[in-house]
């Protein structure tokens, strides 16, 4: 008997085919570095790291209240990330024991000595080991914990 449509063998194949081609697009494994705002304002956020040429101090990312945002796409390729942020509305800010340049516009900054004489700001930046981690998310919040920013990372997710 003929019966209109797919055949018996397409029947069969079809679902295998289309759950294949699903494999094919799923998204790919996340791996960055995220810096998360749990307060209600904007704050700008800036970061370092070092390569093979030195350090490297770079900002501004402006995360609104409630938001995230991608800082670096990718798998990361350092160790130890620094932070420095600070609260756009109240004036706080987010910062730690390690010294680097800073500039009140958007900016690249190589090498961590003479800010000043080179034109720039210093600022105070968190140290975060993220264990050689793929990924790393660091969550600032109104103070919750003693340096007011948490983090968490995963490799892999």
């Amino acid at each position: 008997m003929h019966q209109k449509g797919l055949s018996m063998s397409w029947r069969i194949c079809l679902p295998v085919l289309l759950a294949a081609a699903g494999l094919s697009f799923a998204s790919p494994a996340r791996a960055d570095l995220r810096v998360c705002n749990s307060t209600p304002n904007l704050v700008g956020v800036s970061i370092g790291y070092r390569t093979n040429a030195g350090w490297v101090s770079e900002g501004w990312w402006h995360i609104q209240g409630s938001n995230c945002k991608t800082i670096i796409q990718g798998p990361l390729q350092s160790r130890y990330y620094y932070l420095y942020a600070e609260d756009a509305t109240r004036g706080g800010r987010w910062s730690g024991p390690v010294q680097m340049c800073v500039s009140d516009k958007e900016f690249k900054i190589s090498g961590v000595n003479d800010c000043f004489a080179r034109g720039f700001q210093r600022a105070g930046f968190q140290e975060y080991d993220t264990g050689e981690q793929e990924n790393w998310m660091v969550q600032l919040t109104d103070g919750q914990t003693a340096e007011g920013a948490s983090m968490t990372g995963a490799s892999g997710q």
